[in-house]
């Protein structure tokens, strides 16, 4: 039996199996193939592990999308994670390259994916709090939110998860230096439910541009860790 036999659940299924690179090359050899991989069934989860995956057109973003993780770790990205008042010239034009890449994506999901349920973001240096605020009001089902060492967010992130995650079950804001012990008593106070997770956030030094005792203070730091 040839491939394009195979009913449409069939098909699905096993499209399912492949990454996404595969499933565009499967769809370019025939029209019930395209079709298929256009399919909004297909894509309730997505997965993404460098910041030019998200602008590839290998993946289909629409209201079947439930899960969606945007995380890396490579040595170039964490750039954007260094204090801005730190940066030379050259990691600043760095990160401006691609400084609303993630938030850019995130706007389409908010546009495109109403009924997400899960968002984990890693080592996304670039997303702001408004970006979150939109996600949370667009996306009301959201149980799941992960946000680790996203430098820009802060108790304004968490404000907006006590307004508008009324579906929100765990929150996890891991290594976000911006973030403050006051903001997480708030949200434990309006949240009791919540499964909120910080670990080191409160204890980090925030991007202000610290004064010569925070800089040794911080120097200590990091020889009490080696």
């Amino acid at each position: 039996m040839h491939i394009t036999e195979l009913n449409r659940e069939c098909l699905l299924h096993l499209f399912s199996f492949l990454d996404k690179n595969s499933r565009k090359s499967l769809a370019k050899t025939c029209h019930k193939l395209l079709e298929v991989f256009q399919d909004p069934l297909l894509w309730s989860l997505l997965n993404f592990h460098s910041p030019a995956e998200l602008k590839k057109d290998n993946f289909l973003l629409g209201p079947a999308l439930k899960y969606l993780s945007i995380c890396w770790y490579s040595e170039r990205v964490k750039v954007c994670n260094i204090e801005d008042w730190m940066k030379n010239n050259l990691q600043k034009d760095f990160c401006h390259r691609h400084e609303n890449t993630v938030s850019d994506f995130l706007l389409e999901v908010c546009n495109r994916c109403p009924n997400l349920l899960s968002l984990s973001l890693s080592g996304c240096g670039h997303v702001t709090d408004d970006c979150i605020l939109l996600l949370l009001m667009s996306c009301p089902n959201l149980r799941i939110l992960k946000l680790e060492n996203c430098v820009r967010i802060t108790d304004q992130t968490l404000e907006a998860v006590t307004l508008y995650g009324g579906s929100l079950q765990t929150l996890h804001v891991d290594f976000c230096r911006n973030i403050t012990q006051t903001g997480l008593e708030r949200v434990k106070e309006k949240c009791p439910s919540l499964m909120l997770r910080a670990d080191r956030s409160a204890n980090m030094i925030p991007d202000n541009k610290p004064g010569k005792k925070l800089m040794l203070e911080k120097a200590s730091r990091k020889l009490l860790q080696l």
